[in-house]
C-alpha cells in the first residue's frame, strides 16, 4: 500500500461502523458519498477493504478474543479487525499498526485507547498470518443459515460459505460481435476475469463492447430469448444489465423501474453501449401496456450475491422478508396482466430462499389457468439438467461451478400464457 493508505483505511473503518452499527448497505454508504473525497484509488482500496474484512470478519474476532478483556467500543474494534484481517493477509505489519493507532488516536471519544491497539494488533502480527488458514471458513449467521440449511443441506450451504468468503471474480457480457477484454469463456456464453483490476481500465469498456453481469444473472435473458423487433418490458430495470442483452438482441425495449437514481445508471449503460430503450421512471405495479415478452427481475433479499456483497448478512436481519415475497406475488399478478396472449414472462431473483423462487412459481401454476412452465425454455448452453427443480424452473446456487469461482444464486422461471 502507498503511503497515504491510512485515508482509505479511515473510511474503511468508517464504512464498518455504518454497516455493523446502522444496518447500511455498503451501496447506499457509497450512494450518499461516504468516499468521494477519496482519489479514485484510495476509493477502490477503501471498498476492497470493507469486503475483505467483512468476508473475514468471524476469523478476525476469534483472533482478537484471546487479546481483549472485553469488547472495545464498535469504532476502535472495527480499527482492530481491519489491522488483523490485512496482517492475516500479508500486508506489512509497521504500515498496518501505525495506520490503526493513527486513526483511534485522532479520535476524541477512544484516542485514549491508541496503546491497547498498538499491542494487541503487534500481538496479531506475530500469531494471526499462521493461524488464519486454519480457521475455519467464517459462517452465514444464523438468522439466514437456518432456513438455507433446511430448503438445501448442510453440504451445500458449506460450498456456498466457501464461495462467499472466496468471493467472486469478474463476469462480463459481450455485445454480439465484440472482442472479450481477456479471461475465459464460461459454457453460458458469459465471459470470466479472475484479477480484472479497474473495470473502467479494461480494453473495450469505453468503446462500451461490454458490461459487467455475473453469468447467473446473464441466463433470464438467455431463458427469454428475446427476438428482433420483439416489444419486451424489463420490470425492475436497474442497473441495466438484462436491458443490454435485450436491446442488443433487437427487441424493442421498454426498461422500467421506480428510482431515478438507478434509472440513470440504465442511461449511462445504454450511452457507453451504444444499445437502444425506452427508459422509464415508474412504479411496477402501476405500469399499463401490452407485451410480447416480460422479464420480471422482482425486488428480493439478494442472498444469492452474499459473495459479491458480504455486507448484506450483517446489515439485514431477514424481518424483510414477508414484505417482499408478498411484493413479488403481486409484482407477477400485475405482469401477467401485462403480457399478451401467447406471450412469455420470465420470473427471476437473486434469491437463495425458495419462498421467493420455486414457492412463487408454484403457487402462481395454481393460480392462474392460462399459465404454463415452459421447462425447454431452459434449453439453454451451459444450463445443467441437475439445476432444473421440480415445478420446471431453474435453481443456480453459490457453490455451483466451485473450480471455475461460483456463480451467485438465482432461481429463474419461463411461464407462457396461452392464446
Amino acid at each position: 500500500m502507498s503511503n497515504n493508505a491510512t485515508a482509505a483505511r479511515r473510511s474503511t473503518v468508517y464504512l464498518l461502523d455504518q454497516i455493523l452499527s446502522e444496518g447500511r448497505l455498503l451501496s447506499e454508504c457509497l450512494a450518499a458519498g461516504a468516499l468521494d473525497r477519496l482519489t479514485p484509488e484510495d476509493r477502490a482500496r477503501a471498498q476492497r477493504l470493507t469486503l475483505e474484512t467483512l468476508r473475514g470478519l468471524e476469523r478476525a474476532d476469534r483472533l482478537l478474543e484471546s487479546h481483549l478483556k472485553r469488547t472495545p467500543a464498535l469504532t476502535v474494534h472495527n480499527a482492530l479487525r481491519l489491522g488483523t484481517v490485512e496482517l492475516c493477509h500479508g500486508e506489512a505489519a509497521h504500515g498496518v499498526v501505525n495506520s490503526m493507532v493513527e486513526i483511534v488516536g485522532r479520535s476524541r471519544k477512544h484516542g485514549r485507547l491508541k496503546g491497547l491497539v498498538n499491542a494487541v494488533l503487534r500481538k496479531v502480527a506475530d500469531e494471526g498470518p499462521d493461524a488464519w488458514p486454519k480457521m475455519r471458513v467464517p459462517r452465514l449467521p444464523e438468522w439466514l443459515r437456518e432456513p438455507l440449511i433446511a430448503a438445501w443441506g448442510q453440504d451445500a450451504i458449506k460450498g456456498m460459505e466457501q464461495a462467499h468468503f472466496t468471493g467472486a471474480p469478474l463476469d462480463v457480457t459481450l455485445k454480439p460481435g465484440a472482442k472479450a477484454p481477456g479471461g475465459d469463456a464460461l459454457p453460458t456464453g458469459s465471459v470470466r476475469l479472475q484479477d480484472a483490476g479497474q473495470v473502467s481500465a479494461l480494453p473495450g469498456y469505453k468503446a462500451g463492447d461490454w458490461w459487467v453481469q455475473d453469468a447467473a444473472a446473464a441466463l433470464p435473458v438467455r431463458i427469454l430469448g428475446p427476438q428482433q423487433g420483439e416489444q419486451i418490458l424489463d420490470l425492475c430495470a436497474a442497473p441495466g444489465g438484462k436491458t443490454l442483452q435485450l436491446a442488443a438482441a433487437g427487441a424493442d425495449v421498454t426498461a422500467l423501474d421506480v428510482s431515478e437514481a438507478r434509472i440513470a445508471r440504465v442511461q449511462e449503460n445504454l450511452k457507453r453501449t451504444g444499445l437502444k430503450a425506452n427508459v422509464v421512471t415508474g412504479d411496477a405495479l402501476e405500469h399499463q401496456g401490452q407485451y410480447d415478452a416480460i422479464l420480471l427481475d422482482a425486488p428480493c433479499s439478494a442472498t444469492g450475491t452474499i459473495r459479491r456483497h458480504p455486507d448484506l448478512p450483517f446489515a439485514k436481519d431477514g424481518s424483510e422478508f414477508g414484505g417482499l415475497i408478498e411484493l413479488q406475488a403481486r409484482m407477477l399478478a400485475h405482469a401477467w396482466s401485462l403480457l399478451k396472449p401467447g406471450g412469455r414472462l420470465v420470473y427471476c431473483t437473486c434469491s437463495l430462499l425458495p419462498d421467493e423462487g420455486e414457492v412463487q412459481i408454484e403457487e402462481a401454476l395454481e393460480m392462474y389457468p392460462d399459465m404454463r412452465i415452459n421447462r425447454e425454455a431452459l434449453d439453454v448452453p451451459g444450463v445443467e439438467s441437475d439445476w432444473i427443480t421440480d415445478e420446471g424452473g431453474l435453481r443456480l446456487r453459490p457453490d455451483y461451478w466451485p473450480e471455475r469461482g461460483g456463480m451467485d444464486g438465482f432461481y429463474v422461471a419461463c411461464l407462457n400464457k396461452s392464446v
